[in-house]
């Protein structure tokens, strides 16, 4: 069975999504199709969903006019695994704390932009991530802050007291960017390991 994950490519680390996704499905030994999503009709063709970072204001404004906005909400209503990173994460957030974000009501939490600084301000952290035995080397480039979780939201990690990656049932939220390092476990904590998801079922 060849699964198919979606790349949600009107902004953003496109490429490095679409390569974190083929070594995470190799890495649990499934055989995967990426798509990249710039139109309407394809979301609803995939099995998994990536919504890198960029800018969230420009985002979320070509997902609704391009008319994948209400797919993306009702791939989520269906059960089916998002990873949303970074400016990804404040789209499908229900509040941003910006009214030019269309957000997507996606994860219950409330991000403020670029609240670890600008770009000049970028680091590199090891995280202690939920459901992953080692640290996870986490980038964080003009990274939101989650300021706060919803009542069933789950936090996987935290860096210096606040939380920067959640999970709210199928969807896996990050502050930071794992697409931008060799390590794919988070992609595959989110798409292969993520018991609160319909996750398709392997051929026997």
């Amino acid at each position: 069975m060849t699964l198919k994950a979606g790349v949600v490519a009107v902004q953003g680390d496109v490429s490095e999504h679409a390569e974190a996704v083929r070594r995470a499905a190799e890495a649990h030994d499934r055989d995967i199709e990426v798509l990249e999503v710039r139109d309407s009709g394809t979301v609803p063709d995939c099995d998994f969903l990536s919504m890198p970072g960029g800018e969230s204001t420009t985002i979320s404004g070509l997902l609704h006019s391009e008319g994948i906005a209400e797919e993306i909400v009702a791939h989520v209503e269906a059960g089916k695994p998002v990873l949303a990173t970074c400016a990804g994460l404040i789209v499908a957030a229900t509040d941003a704390g910006d009214d030019r974000v269309e957000n997507l009501g996606l994860a219950d939490v409330t991000v403020e932009r670029n609240a670890f600084g600008r770009q000049k301000d970028s680091f590199e952290a090891p995280l202690d991530v939920a459901g992953l035995d080692d640290p996870f080397p986490a980038v964080f480039i003009r990274a939101p802050l989650i300021s706060e979780v919803g009542e069933d939201v789950e936090v996987l990690a935290e860096w210096d007291g606040r939380p920067v990656a959640i999970r709210d049932g199928p969807v896996v939220g990050t502050s930071f960017h794992p697409e931008l390092t060799p390590d794919s476990r988070l992609h595959g904590l989110a798409f292969f390991e993520n018991d609160a998801a319909e996750r398709p079922v392997p051929d026997q």
